[in-house]
């Protein structure tokens, strides 16, 4: 080496002598014999200066097909690579043949501990100048990757006028976003290789730099890949090293925390004590055997170019590579986009399709007569998700792994591929792609296993500080894993390659669940059997999340079941803790208008049972044929965005031809009759004055068939629910006027409107009435009696006051699902209404208002009921105080029609 670079490196050299000095019983070559240790879950090889160098050149020198990854283990190291890190076990793929040498003087104590022998310290910093001087005199070529432009002219001028004879084949700083793109990569590493590099210096900073050279060495050509990140820092005089003093003393890295404060602080201060608690806990004299490389084969899936040609799907009954599972709830719109993408990956593996559908209609079913070669059936009611894998599981037969899959996903050419490789690579039971939104962006999909600190943390702080340590937040929102590939506690079920023989040892999904955790827990008895949980971000899928909706139910039924989780798992002293974070996240945002209710279903555990569980439809024939004859007649005023929800409940009795349905759109201007119009069979009749009574009346004399059930058009009515009440009504010795049973949904409503219809549920005339439910019928003998609706507001009351309590009944049956307003205001504006109505009523011979203080207060069993008794009558005082005052807009509650209470299992997401 010549002038002022020999004096560098020998500098380089003399600050670390103190760690460098021979111990007693060394070998022949100036060192103890070679072995390997565990430190912090990391194997790290002991070995001496001279056998380290020697290891580095030889492989340079040689003609193996394998290259060597060389690496420089410290607490970083052991923070990033140790036991429960996030990258723990991902430099084991058997690409190359990792040496992983000592560093840090943690490590080197607690090396000499393990084995009575003291071993040097081997940093990077420490071996670059003598591996320059070897292969500047062996003719060997170097590359450097990594470092900024101007870093690497720096170095590339000190080395051409200090040593000459070095032959550096290239210099490549690639921006992040490169390193990013599998593509671009691949295309660097090419350029790598035709240079002809022997020894590439890889600069980019632990893990990026390991992690890289694990994916991407081998297709470089170099020999020997030095994982050494701020050894160009270190050549370009950027970086001083700490005195030898210093080092000696163990407190380089107290050096280099003043040196750069601002980037090393996280490093030394937040990561380092739990570091060096891995390295305590987790620390022995043995170590696995290091993995047998294997020689690198091209990338394949997401990198080729050529998309591969349409196959065919494979039939149940024989043996396929993959089955997919897919559950469904309403998803034509979603699924088929689905299997068009899947079977694009047919050509390079044999994949058979399951689909298990869950929706009360057969729509859904409808949409899969293109794809013969899909096994599609109904499962008979809304199973949940487990419960529809464990369905779709049953009929799939044999395979060599089972793909699960949400409907509305799209898988990019190659995704089904890549993981079967990532799975046989790494031995993985389980392997999840990378899912990506509609824009392009990354989709957080990786989770952390649930723990006490972790639900306090995302309590507390939500996805603000997404930087946040690990043990603070479930989710994982750091860009880089999503990067490259490496195990994981768990991930959203939307997509899952399960190896088959882990599938049978697991068995059947946890159908408890229903909606949410599901996948929590069996990735958790996936873990239980030693099995790993693999990401591969060269598997992309592009995941809608469209039909994956949200509701104050949908969302206390995920905090419900990750309290159920916990205490499956963990003792109960742990699992109070646990529930006590859940119920504080929801405290803490009930204020919000998106999650009002929510509290109250979490905290008291006796109203879980209300939350969405799985439900048996009737049998879909029993539904839709013999059905009772009938009318049902539609009142519509501006309904566009309600009335087709209310029209898909009554396919199938219009569909069985006894049925008849009238939609009477009345002063409609926002596309009503358009709606009404788009499903067969239902005959749509306009009135020109916004009047409901007159859209009533224009409906009776469209309608043909008896008797007649009049449903507003935000209600929806069970099959089962109009058939129990068409029956009644028919009867000649039935009821004249009857309703369905009913039932209030207060979910996303205030505490007061909640308050309010709990105290309304106490009296018995709520009960027993026709109003309130949106829906009433009348047998031909009751509407004789009433002739035709007089100009009334409250029609349902008028109704009611018809008939006497032996002409009328409340039918037991599936209840309707009345849903209540959403604010105070919503509330008090649909009292106005009621009130006035009621007004009106007294004016016609026979028809009263009626009172209820004296069951209000019969209602009050306790301090409970007497708040609701009191806000109940605080409504009831304020609605008649308002009645008088006339609104010129339509009133009515358009609260509860905004809000977007998706049901029980809309989508799977």
């Amino acid at each position: 080496m010549t002038s002022a670079l020999g004096r560098l490196t020998r500098r380089i050299h003399k600050l670390g002598m103190a760690a460098l000095v021979t111990p007693r019983g060394t070998s022949a070559l100036g060192g103890p014999r070679k072995q390997a240790v565990t430190l912090g879950g990391v194997r790290v090889d002991l070995m001496s200066r001279g056998d380290a160098l020697s290891a580095i050149m030889e492989r340079a020198a040689g003609t193996a097909n394998i290259p060597l990854g060389v690496l420089s283990a410290n607490l970083d190291h052991v923070n990033h690579f140790g036991t429960g890190s996030r990258w723990e076990e991902t430099l084991g793929i058997p690409q190359l043949e990792w040496l992983t040498l000592l560093d840090g003087a943690p490590l080197v104590a607690k090396a000499e501990e393990l084995t009575g022998q003291r071993w040097p310290r081997l940093a990077g910093s420490d071996l670059i100048g003598q591996i320059l001087d070897d292969a500047a005199a062996q003719g060997r070529s170097v590359g450097f990757l990594g470092g900024s432009p101007e870093t690497q002219q720096l170095v590339a001028t000190r080395l051409e006028a200090e040593l000459p004879a070095l032959h550096v084949a290239g210099w490549w700083a690639p921006p992040r976003q490169v390193l990013a793109d599998a593509a671009a990569v691949t295309a660097l590493c090419a350029d790598i290789h035709a240079a002809g590099v022997d020894i590439l210096v890889v600069c980019l900073g632990k893990p990026r730099q390991e992690l890289w050279i694990g994916e991407y060495g081998a297709l470089t050509g170099a020999k020997v890949l030095l994982a050494f990140g701020a050894v160009i820092d270190f050549l370009a005089g950027q970086v001083r090293r700490a005195p030898a003093q210093v080092s000696k003393m163990g407190l380089e890295w107290a050096w280099r925390l003043a040196m750069e404060p601002r980037r090393l602080a996280k490093r030394y201060i937040v990561e380092g004590p739990e570091a060096y608690l891995k390295l305590r806990r987790h620390s022995t004299d043995t170590a696995p055997g290091a993995p047998v490389a294997r020689d690198p084969e091209p990338p394949s899936g997401p990198t080729r170019e050529a998309r591969p040609a349409a196959g065919d799907f494979t039939p149940t009954g024989q043996h396929a590579d993959v089955a997919a599972l897919v559950v469904t709830y309403n998803n034509g719109a979603d699924v088929c986009g689905l299997l068009e993408s899947l079977r694009l990956q047919t050509r390079e593996q044999s994949i058979k399709v399951v689909v298990a559908d869950n929706s009360p209609n057969p729509e859904t079913l409808s949409c899969l007569q293109d794809f013969p070669g899909v096994a599609a059936f109904a499962t008979g009611g809304n199973l949940g998700y487990a419960g529809g894998i464990n369905a779709a599981w049953a009929k799939a037969g044999s395979a060599n792994a089972y793909l699960v899959l949400n409907p509305d996903l799209r898988l990019s050419p190659g995704a089904v591929m890549a993981l079967r490789k990532s799975m046989e690579s790494t031995g993985a039971g389980v392997v999840v792609p990378l899912l990506r939104d509609d824009d392009g962006s990354v989709y957080p999909s990786l989770r952390r296993e649930p723990s006490i600190s972790r639900a306090l943390g995302d309590a507390l702080l939500g996805s603000r500080f997404q930087g946040r340590p690990g043990w603070l937040t479930e989710m994982d929102f750091d860009a880089e894993s999503y990067a490259h590939p490496h195990k994981v506690d768990w991930a959203t079920g939307a997509a899952l390659l399960i190896r088959a023989d882990i599938a049978d040892r697991v068995g059947g999904w946890d159908e408890s669940y229903f909606l949410y955790s599901e996948e929590t827990d069996y990735l958790h008895r996936v873990r239980e059997l030693k099995a790993a949980v693999w990401f591969e971000p060269l598997a992309a899928m592009v995941h809608s999340r469209g039909a994956s909706g949200s509701s104050p139910s949908l969302d206390a039924l995920m905090g419900a079941n990750r309290i159920r989780y916990v205490r499956k798992f963990h003792h109960g002293g742990y699992a109070r803790a646990f529930r006590a974070a859940v119920v504080l996240s929801a405290l803490l945002r009930a204020p919000l208008p998106a999650h009002r209710g929510i509290l109250g279903l979490i905290a008291r555990e006796s109203r879980w049972a209300d939350l969405p569980h799985a439900v048996a439809y009737p049998d879909r024939q029993e539904q839709e044929g013999d059905f009772p004859s009938g009318t049902v007649v539609i009142p519509a005023h501006n309904e566009a965005s309600v009335l087709g929800r209310t029209l898909e409940a009554l396919k199938a009795p219009l569909a069985s031809g006894n049925v008849d349905v009238v939609v009477a759109c009345n002063g409609c201007t926002d596309g009503t009759e358009a709606v009404a119009g788009s499903l067969p069979g239902v005959r749509v009749v306009c009135v020109e004055a916004a009047s409901k009574t007159a859209a009533l009346n224009a409906g009776d004399q469209a309608a043909t068939r008896w008797p007649r059930l009049y449903i507003d058009a935000d209600i929806e009515v069970p099959v089962a629910a109009l058939r129990a009440t068409l029956e009644a009504l028919s009867d000649d010795d039935g009821p004249l006027c009857a309703r369905p049973a009913f039932t209030y949904d207060t979910a996303g409503a205030s505490w007061l409107v909640r308050a309010y219809y709990r105290a309304r549920n106490r009296l018995p005339q709520a009960s027993a009435s026709m109003w309130g439910a949106g829906v009433y019928g009348l047998s031909r003998k009751g509407h004789e009696r009433l002739g035709e609706f007089p100009p009334v507001t409250a029609d349902d009351c008028f109704i009611d006051r018809l008939f006497d309590s032996s002409e009328k009944a409340t039918i037991a049956c599936p209840p309707v699902t009345v849903r209540t307003p959403r604010t105070g205001r919503a509330l008090l504006s649909t009292l106005k209404r009621v009130y006035r109505g009621n007004c009106e009523l007294r004016d016609i011979p026979g028809a009263h208002a009626g009172r209820t203080a004296h069951q209000l207060a019969l209602s009050v069993k306790g301090p409970g009921s007497a708040v609701d008794a009191a806000i109940y009558a605080a409504f009831a005082l304020a609605g008649r105080a308002a009645r008088r005052r006339r609104s010129p807009a339509w009133e009515r509650d358009d609260s509860s029609r905004n809000y977007e209470l998706q049901s029980w299992g809309v989508g799977w997401g």
